[in-house]
């Protein structure tokens, strides 16, 4: 048998051995923070904080060193992740305004796909891709709906918490919701285990999209507390990140109570980089060598944590560094719920194989990333940004505005390759603007 055969044969074997016994379809959860940091969980390296529920549910599954969001900003991030496709092409290639339209209703997300499979859905948190002419979370495949539809809220008022107008933003189902006062984190949980207790018997796909560590830094007073000696912003962001944690905790819990653990597939990542706007008080979060933050290209941007965990089916306690992308997760989905891959054109590919072998190769010979004037391309170890940002205020002028990186000879970005290998800037830059021509296209 030649080695093309035994390789197509290994491929086939990996995705039939993970699809679902017939009539007994898992379980998916997709658990979404919000401006989490590259590295902020212990076992990513930050030491300095107590994120016990993360680290355990990595043990239970694979954790991933080079995974990446679809954008450095949160509603084309989101569509990214529903969709399986790159923001342009899913048609949100910015964030959402308090009036923008959000994602269009053609576009097909991982809750309409489920529901193909007979699945019950369900999203609890943050929604950011819409809310007017048909463009909430019913209208896309959701069953229910608690939570709120815009950027960042207070979340004891339940107020949208940054430009006027002056907006309430709680909502179950289409009808507003009032509960003044008390912690959106925790109402996300009641709601939470409210579906699963429902929805037991599934299948059930429950969509957990957390408004934390995102600001205001509101964290839990014992949290607060225990990070109480640290200096300031690091202080009140750790707190937040350690409610984000223990919320975590809950959910797993929540299904370990229900007997479904082993019958769940359950997902973690976050949105993006931390942020360093002035209302998380200039940083906070913590990318190690990275360069950059939220809104920015360079890597802590859009590196981001990532877990994926289905004891009894997927490996346990493993590390992976392969590059994959939160557009991987609808494909991922659907190859493993044996549901059926959206009509529509997707850029997500499956992670199954990477997910089983440590030796596997990376779906992604190639990754895009454009917001507004600033656009990446990865292409192995070479990475070029034009019109790049540091932060949320730095925006790199001169020669630098054109900047090639090579990760394996420089992780921290420092160094802009540019001007000593032209070839490969231009390659990237075709690359780019191929990419450009198709991307807007089904």
């Amino acid at each position: 048998m030649t080695a093309r055969c035994l390789l197509i044969l290994s491929a086939l074997w990996l995705v039939v051995s993970s699809l679902p016994a017939a009539g007994q379809p898992p379980n998916v959860i997709l658990m979404f923070s919000d401006d989490q940091g590259t590295l902020d969980m212990a076992k990513l390296g930050a030491r300095d904080l107590y994120t016990r529920n993360l680290d355990k549910l990595a043990d239970r599954g694979i954790l991933f060193t080079q995974f990446y969001a679809a954008a450095p900003v949160c509603s084309p991030s989101r569509a990214a992740l529903l969709t399986g496709r790159y923001p342009r092409r899913a048609g949100v290639p910015g964030n959402v305004g308090l009036t923008a339209q959000g994602l269009p209703p053609e576009q097909v997300t991982i809750a309409e796909m489920l529901k193909q499979a007979r699945y019950r859905t369900s999203i609890v948190g943050k929604w950011h891709l819409g809310h007017v002419n048909g463009r909430g979370p019913l209208d896309q495949g959701f069953d229910s709906f608690f939570g709120h539809k815009v950027g960042c809220i207070d979340n004891y008022s339940h107020f949208f918490y940054w430009s006027g107008p002056n907006k309430h933003d709680l909502w179950k189902g289409e009808k507003e919701h009032w509960e003044d006062g008390a912690y959106f984190p925790d109402l996300m949980m009641r709601e939470a285990r409210r579906f699963l207790e429902e929805n037991k018997d599934g299948p059930f796909f429950l969509y957990l999209p957390f408004n934390i560590p995102h600001y205001p830094l509101q964290g839990l007073e014992k949290w607060r507390n225990m990070y109480s000696y640290y200096p300031s912003p690091r202080r009140e962001y750790a707190a937040l990140v350690s409610t984000l944690d223990e919320k975590v905790g809950e959910v797993v819990a929540m299904v370990d109570e229900l007997g479904l653990r082993e019958n769940t597939l359950i997902i973690f990542m976050s949105d993006h980089g931390h942020s360093t706007e002035e209302r998380t008080m200039f940083g906070g979060g913590y990318a190690g060598p990275y360069r950059g933050a939220k809104f920015s290209l360079f890597e802590a941007g859009i590196r981001v944590p990532a877990i994926v965990s289905m004891p009894g089916t997927l490996p346990e306690g493993q590390v992976r560094g392969q590059l994959a992308t939160g557009v991987d997760w609808l494909p991922t989905i659907a190859a493993i719920t044996g549901a059926p891959l959206p009509g529509r054109a997707i850029d997500g590919k499956s992670l199954l194989p990477i997910i089983r072998s440590a030796d596997a190769e990376s779906p992604h010979e190639v990754f895009h990333w454009q917001t507004g004037e600033q656009w990446a391309v990865r292409e192995g170890d070479w990475k070029l940004i034009v019109n790049p940002r540091d932060t949320n205020r730095e925006v790199l002028v001169g020669d630098d505005a054109t900047f090639l990186s090579n990760l394996n000879k420089d992780i921290s970005e420092r160094t802009n390759f540019a001007s000593r290998h032209p070839d490969v800037a231009q390659r990237l830059t075709r690359l780019h603007d191929e990419w450009l021509s198709a991307a807007g296209t089904d």
